[in-house]
């Protein structure tokens, strides 16, 4: 498959990751900056690198299947798998956009 494709995917599927909600903040995931990568192979594999804004989320669970639903709902999507990781710990100073910062009060 060309990169174009594959660039074409991975937009897909931030676009579609942008509906996934913090319920908590009221803010989207990808504009929270919980996404750190979406990595798309030739097969159209999909591995996210995704962490939470804090280890003991009351909503992990929630928004980690919501994400996985997210992402599988792509067109053209094979494999999902999603990873979730706290390195680096989430910090809304540099993970969070300013829409969201500006939504959140801080900017």
């Amino acid at each position: 498959m060309s990169d174009n494709t594959e660039i074409k995917l991975e937009d897909k599927i931030r676009r579609n990751l942008r509906r996934v909600i913090d319920p908590e903040i009221g803010i989207n995931i990808v504009d929270l900056g919980l996404i750190y990568d979406i990595n798309v192979n030739e097969e159209n594999d999909v591995q996210v690198l995704m962490t939470l804004t804090a280890p003991n989320c009351p909503f992990g669970d929630m928004i980690m299947m919501e994400t996985e639903f997210a992402v599988r709902s792509v067109k053209d999507t094979n494999l999902v798998k999603i990873n979730l990781t706290f390195d680096p710990p989430w910090n809304p100073d540099q993970h969070v956009s300013d829409e969201a910062k500006y939504q959140m009060g801080i900017l």
